[in-house]
């Protein structure tokens, strides 16, 4: 990250800046501190990204006990890194075939679950792991995407080595981040649910499923001649509804 002046690193903002902010809450006596963590948070992971949102998770609780922790798993929305991600042709490099798997989650129920925590002050000193009902592979959701836009969008697949020595010197070349090394370690990490957190149930929160909203965040993403067409799903239903299902018992 950069403010134009100086750099900052994932250590100095989910570590650092989590301590400084912490500290500012116990110091002026707040009543709520909600930090926002990530899903696979964990000191010991092998990725950077994981291991610091672990780490910062760490050092507010031990300044401010009262804290809630909240990991929310990938999420999707308007102008979302998910599928708007998926649907743009700047995704053409992957690993692992887009075998990583997790609970997408969508970024309306996230600020539903935070506005309940703000009121409810049983949350406090909790973690919380907000996911989605549904389990997918990147690769799945990319073929959800692909049949709401009606169209494909290709991914070349490298090995992790090749694609994070590529990414550093795109990067070079480039202003804005489009991948980089952890985001390649990542692509092989599960989202792993910790089973002593509280979840969207414990809020009186029922998650919404990805494929309900493919249709209302990528219609802009067809051609002219596929734009007005019926969402994917609602295709989908009147193809079945095309063929008629004989079953014969004799």
């Amino acid at each position: 990250m950069s403010d134009g002046y100086r750099s900052f690193d994932l250590e100095d903002v989910q570590v650092e800046g989590a301590e400084r902010i912490a500290e500012a809450v116990a110091k002026y006596d707040i009543d709520r501190f909600v930090h926002m963590s990530s899903y696979n948070a964990d000191k010991n992971s092998p990725s950077e990204f994981y291991r610091t949102k672990g780490r910062g998770e760490e050092v507010v609780r031990s300044i401010f006990p009262e804290t809630t922790i909240v990991r929310p798993a990938p999420v999707f929305g308007f102008e979302d890194k998910l599928l708007h991600k998926l649907a743009g042709q700047a995704n053409l490099f992957t690993s692992n075939h887009m075998q990583e798997r997790f609970w997408p989650v969508h970024s309306i129920d996230i600020g539903s679950a935070l506005s309940v925590m703000a009121e409810d002050d049983s949350t406090a000193a909790e973690t919380y792991e907000l996911y989605g009902p549904k389990n997918y592979s990147m690769a799945e959701i990319a073929a959800m995407v692909d049949r709401e836009i009606v169209k494909h969008r290709r991914h070349i697949n490298l090995p992790p080595r090749v694609l994070k020595r590529l990414s550093a010197l795109y990067n070079r070349l480039i202003w804005w981040s489009q991948t980089c090394a952890d985001k390649v370690e990542r692509e092989f990490i599960d989202q792993k649910i910790d089973p002593k957190a509280k979840t969207f149930k414990d809020l009186g929160i029922e998650p919404a499923e990805i494929a309900n909203y493919t249709f209302h965040y990528l219609q802009s993403y067809r051609s002219s001649s596929f734009y007005d067409l019926p969402p994917a799903t609602e295709r989908e239903k009147r193809e079945e509804k095309k063929y008629f299902h004989v079953i014969d018992d004799q």
